[in-house]
């Protein structure tokens, strides 16, 4: 699937498809938890084998069977999840796909507040970090279970609540996509004051 993040503009509306937002390294631990997971799975199956009258060769299999479809959803939905913004004047409506789920959920336009960009959240340093002895990474274990739970890198308060998108999605990336969507809603488009600096930044190099 194409990291490319691509914009279909309408008469009405732009169309932003976020594309695949997941980092090669995240992809590797969802294999390697795939994998483990399978692997338990398939020691319970050979440990149920040969199937007879014994009901616990017959429980063993069940659950083994229950393991590998758990181990497979998890992995496919989290493998295809990607997210897409429409934007016409009326709304803005996020859309977030994966394996069997489709959400779509509709913004009005005059109750969304500023746009913002967070990036990762902050958090607290291993008290390990930038020590020659960290031998075992901890610090590089901590940002990678960040980016593992990470909920998106944009986010407007809507009713009195954050609604958070654009997982993966990072300044350099962010910034084209506030740029498109800045073109179609005009100065309607509220932006929160970090954007004045990232715009400004990038303006200049």
């Amino acid at each position: 699937m194409s990291r490319e993040i691509k914009y279909r503009w309408g008469s009405e509306q732009l169309i932003i498809e976020l594309g695949d937002r997941i980092q090669p390294r995240i992809k590797v631990l969802f294999i390697a938890e795939f994998l483990v997971t399978g692997g338990m799975a398939t020691v319970f199956m050979l440990q149920s084998r040969p199937f007879s009258a014994n009901w616990m060769h017959w429980v063993t299999g069940i659950g083994a069977a229950c393991l590998y479809l758990v181990a497979s959803y998890r992995f496919l939905s989290r493998i295809l999840f990607r997210e897409k913004l429409v934007l016409n004047h009326s709304e803005l409506i996020l859309i977030q796909t994966s394996l069997f789920v489709r959400k779509t959920i509709f913004y009005d336009w005059s109750m969304i507040g500023p746009l913002h960009y967070v990036g990762k959240d902050s958090k607290t340093d291993h008290p390990l970090k930038g020590q020659c002895y960290d031998y075992f990474g901890f610090e590089t274990q901590e940002q990678l279970i960040q980016s593992l739970h990470q909920s998106g890198n944009l986010y407007f308060n809507y009713g009195g609540f954050p609604i958070r998108f654009g997982q993966g999605v990072y300044s350099w990336h962010a910034e084209d996509v506030v740029r498109m969507m800045k073109l179609f809603r005009g100065e309607k488009l509220l932006l929160a004051p970090e954007w004045d600096h990232m715009l400004q930044e990038n303006d200049t190099i």
